[in-house]
């Protein structure tokens, strides 16, 4: 044995090196291999942060452009639905102001079954410096015809019609400087007249002319038709007494007169196509 060893030990002790210095280089090349990764994961790492980050912000933005557009769209139904809504309430507002005239009219034919009406709509005014009139969607062809009274839906007299066509007519109002009505004072009796007039037109009043020389007439008295001669229905209130006055001359004296109906907001009317005369 020992002579073996002797022999070959040198041999042994060689291929033992060789063994070893293998290990080594295998050993080696795998350490310098996971080395070459790390360095590359190292390099690398800050350009896939970069893009990991990047492709998160896209997707923010995009989520956040999702609920934007959400909003918006959210947004636009509000204000759909709003428009709707008042819309709405405008319809019913409408609605309720004509079923309030229908009734008001209703009543105002219970009250005067004297009259016959025909309801029409205002579809033009004229608001000129000498004039006020109106002009209605009815006419002869429905029995409207020149000399009609007009009143709102309460009786107040409005006007009286001066022109008329198939389908339309032309109201003077008692504002108009060309209307004069035959009036009476309601709780006196007193007969008087009942003009527009140029200076007052502006003001929405109308002049009572003719007055007594001892009349008795007071600031809110009722002035209405008088109705003589049969040519305008008796009773239609044109107003009440604002102030009453001396003309220039210091003679004769007037009243200012303020009218029930407010022309200027009128929507619908009544022409009186008939009426009795009472005596």
């Amino acid at each position: 044995m020992k002579r073996f060893f002797q022999k070959n030990g040198i041999m042994m002790l060689a291929a033992v090196v060789v063994v070893a210095v293998g290990l080594c280089i295998a050993s080696a090349v795998s350490n310098q291999t996971g080395f070459l990764q790390n360095a590359a994961g190292v390099v690398t790492y800050p350009f896939r942060a970069a893009g990991s980050a990047v492709a998160g912000w896209f997707q923010n933005i995009g989520q956040r452009f999702e609920t934007v557009e959400a909003l918006r769209q959210e947004i636009e139904e509000l204000r759909k639905e709003n428009a709707q809504l008042k819309e709405d309430a405008r319809q019913a507002k409408t609605d309720s102001e004509e079923n309030q005239r229908l009734r008001d009219l209703n009543g105002l034919r219970q009250q005067r079954r004297d009259f016959t009406f025909e309801a029409a709509r205002v579809i033009e005014r004229s608001t000129s410096n000498w004039s006020r009139t109106l002009t209605l969607n009815k006419g002869t062809g429905l029995g409207v015809a020149i000399g009609d009274c007009v009143v709102d839906q309460y009786g107040y007299l409005v006007g009286v019609v001066t022109e008329a066509g198939a389908n339309w007519c032309t109201v003077t109002t008692i504002l108009d400087t060309d209307s004069q009505l035959g009036a009476l004072v309601f709780r006196t009796g007193e007969v008087t007249v009942a003009m527009g007039d140029l200076a007052l037109m502006g003001q929405g009043k109308l002049k009572l002319s003719y007055l007594e020389g001892e009349s008795s007439l007071i600031n809110g008295d009722m002035i209405v038709t008088s109705g003589l001669g049969g040519y305008y229905p008796s009773g239609l209130v044109i107003g009440s007494v604002e102030e009453i006055k001396t003309d220039d001359n210091g003679l004769t004296r007037y009243a200012t007169i303020v009218p029930k109906t407010d022309i200027t907001q009128l929507v619908e009317v009544f022409v009186i196509t008939d009426f009795t005369i009472v005596d």
